[in-house]
């Protein structure tokens, strides 16, 4: 109960993402709240473990590979205009690696769009500027790790996790967790963020079509049309 986490219901802004610590002779997996705001604004992306001095370069690496999918994805007919800022809650150490790009950009998606995401699953997984998911290590203890704890704060059947495709074949499961996948804990294998952004908010992620519009009701289609609207606002007010 130390740490403010939910593992049920919906919220705006904020998934719970899977970190390992290694202690040397002993690793192990931890679920960890990333959290994203925004407002109108010029200052882009703002990653607060950098300003603090705790983010690594890898980690610094890709906030700037999440803006230029941004760019490349939503903005092509309109500046990316706005502030945001994301968050790992209750962290006190450095954050490197890239593992947690993919919770980053669903929380910070969350609060652009105005749409809160599952709180039972949690997220691993690198993303690329084209938003193809990639693997990530520590996997096993990763999901070890956030079963561990639904179990202990009682399985609700629902709970589960988001991993890259790939890692399929790296994850080795046992005891209660290897018999509860598929019963009362779930995993998902994605490999691109339309697929993760469809199961974490329970709406189609929308597709282009050939007029190049998204689906005005679909995820990508209001994301987008935030971002236009965001930008509006910024040119009005500087003209």
């Amino acid at each position: 109960g130390d740490m403010m986490m939910d593992f049920t219901g919906k919220k705006l802004g904020q998934v719970n993402g899977l970190a390992v610590h290694d202690r040397g002779f002993y690793a192990f997996g931890a679920p960890v709240v990333i959290s994203a705001r925004i407002a109108p604004g010029d200052d882009g992306l703002v990653n607060i473990e950098r300003e603090v001095g705790l983010s690594g370069e890898i980690h610094d690496k890709w906030m700037l590979i999440l803006q230029g999918y941004l760019r490349s994805r939503h903005a092509q007919q309109f500046p990316l205009s706005m502030y945001a800022s994301i968050c790992f809650e209750q962290s006190y150490g450095e954050i490197e690696g890239d593992s947690a790009s993919a919770a980053e950009l669903f929380a910070l998606l969350s609060a652009i769009a105005g749409i809160p995401l599952r709180q039972d699953l949690a997220v691993t997984g690198s993303v690329n500027q084209t938003g193809d998911i990639q693997p990530v290590g520590g996997i096993t203890e990763k999901v070890s790790g956030f079963f561990s704890i639904c179990q202990k704060r009682g399985l609700t059947g629902t709970q589960g996790v988001l991993i890259p495709k790939q890692n399929i074949k790296n994850l080795i499961l046992t005891g209660d967790a290897a018999e509860a996948v598929g019963k009362e804990f779930f995993i998902y294998p994605i490999t691109n963020v339309d697929q993760g952004i469809s199961l974490l908010s329970g709406m189609d992620a929308g597709k282009r079509n050939k007029r190049g519009l998204f689906p005005q009701n679909s995820f990508n289609g209001t994301v987008e049309r935030k971002l236009r609207d965001i930008a509006g606002r910024i040119k009005g007010y500087s003209s």
